[in-house]
């Protein structure tokens, strides 16, 4: 029996690890007992806001957690430095065949870096990315896990085509995208099930869906001031999703009060907690257009033929792109505000259908579980 460990601790790694977990238990219940692969889940605790993290485990078929390191947040170094001591001990006491990371997270990066030091095989879902700045800690991340990793799974072939740029040719392939995967799950279950339009009383394509969590926003004064002027001007129905980060600056940090009072003073502005999974989707889809800086909504926006506005200086995920469904903005109102108006205006439906291909067959998680279980993989 194959022993597999996966590391997760954000929103994004429980819906990745949720597809694989699916796979492997079609594969289980079809396999004889001896073939069966046992997979082993530790969530570090990244993400210790109930919205952001347990609740996933509810909706998502992901069994709860083997580990828990209950790391919760940090600085950067702090946070990392916990995660890999923590991470370690276990990897000592289980010795795993493989230990999975995902994304590009301090889970992923403190997940690799304990698992290469102890010789233990290391497989990367969602290699090759790069936004090109490294002033995001999620650039320095992904790149330091791709090195380290002896297993690249890209989610696309650009990204393949990015690792041969830096020399990686052995053991990469193109998957497919899992959160293509889960967006294809469960984006009906949402349809159906969610009642959070009701909830907050928007109707379908008459509101904005904003997230901003990204630490190149959160924790730049001036590009957060720029951010909040652009939701206050946006004068349009707007779901605001706060993540924890930015709702705990504003809280607490009293040369802040002025941003949390333009934000509570406009009108036309619902600021709601994280939001589950399938309401987040259900969100996603009957928006308007979305405004985010998360690299996983513009995704799910894309795949479920939302338009996105991206509030950075770039994006890993040029594929959404094509056809005007995702644009780079920046964070400076003025040129934010246009782009918004002409998306409000404008009917989606005259705009060239999303390339989903890119993204691979919706099949990614049954593909990776399959290079996961090959002792020597080859690349194509």
């Amino acid at each position: 029996m194959r022993k597999l460990l996966s590391i997760v601790g954000v929103r994004p790694q429980f819906v990745k690890a949720a597809m694989l977990c699916a796979s492997i238990e079609r594969w289980n219940a079809a396999c004889a007992p001896e073939d069966r692969v046992q997979h082993l889940l530790l969530n570090t605790g990244q993400h210790y806001d109930f919205e952001m993290a347990e609740i996933f485990f509810r909706q998502l078929p992901l069994p709860p957690p083997d580990f828990h390191l209950n790391v919760g947040s940090g600085t950067h170094g702090a946070q990392t430095g916990a995660m890999l001591e923590k991470i370690e001990d276990v990897l000592l006491r289980e010795l795993p065949d493989c230990v999975i990371v995902y994304g590009d997270t301090n889970s992923t990066l403190a997940g690799a870096l304990a698992a290469v030091k102890l010789h233990i095989p290391v497989a990367h879902v969602e290699s090759g990315l790069r936004s090109f700045n490294r002033r995001m800690p999620e650039e320095i991340n992904r790149i330091t896990a791709d090195h380290v990793s002896d297993l690249l799974l890209c989610p696309t072939l650009s990204a393949v085509q990015q690792l041969r740029n830096e020399g990686i040719t052995e053991n990469v392939f193109f998957t497919g995208d899992v959160m293509l995967d889960a967006v294809r799950a469960f984006a009906p279950i949402a349809a159906s099930q969610s009642s959070v339009m009701e909830q907050l009383r928007v109707a379908p394509g008459q509101f904005v869906l904003a997230t901003i969590h990204r630490a190149e926003n959160t924790d730049s004064l001036e590009r957060l001031e720029q951010l909040v002027e652009t939701l206050c001007r946006l004068a349009k129905p707007t779901i605001f999703a706060v993540h924890p980060r930015l709702r705990m600056k504003l809280q607490q940090d009293s040369s802040l009060q002025y941003l949390r009072h333009c934000l509570e003073s406009a009108s036309h502005l619902q600021m709601v907690p994280p939001l589950p999974y399938l309401d987040m989707l259900a969100l996603e889809a009957n928006a308007r257009f979305i405004l985010t800086d998360s690299g996983g909504v513009q995704k799910e926006g894309y795949f479920l033929s939302t338009p996105c506005i991206t509030l950075r200086d770039e994006t890993e995920w040029n594929e959404t792109l094509q056809d005007g469904w995702n644009t780079i903005a920046g964070t400076l109102p003025d040129s934010i505000l246009p782009l918004a108006e002409t998306l409000w205006e404008q009917d989606r439906a005259s705009r060239p259908k999303p390339r989903l291909s890119a993204f691979g067959d919706g099949k990614a998680s049954d593909r990776i579980l399959d290079l996961l279980q090959e002792e020597k993989p080859v690349a194509v």
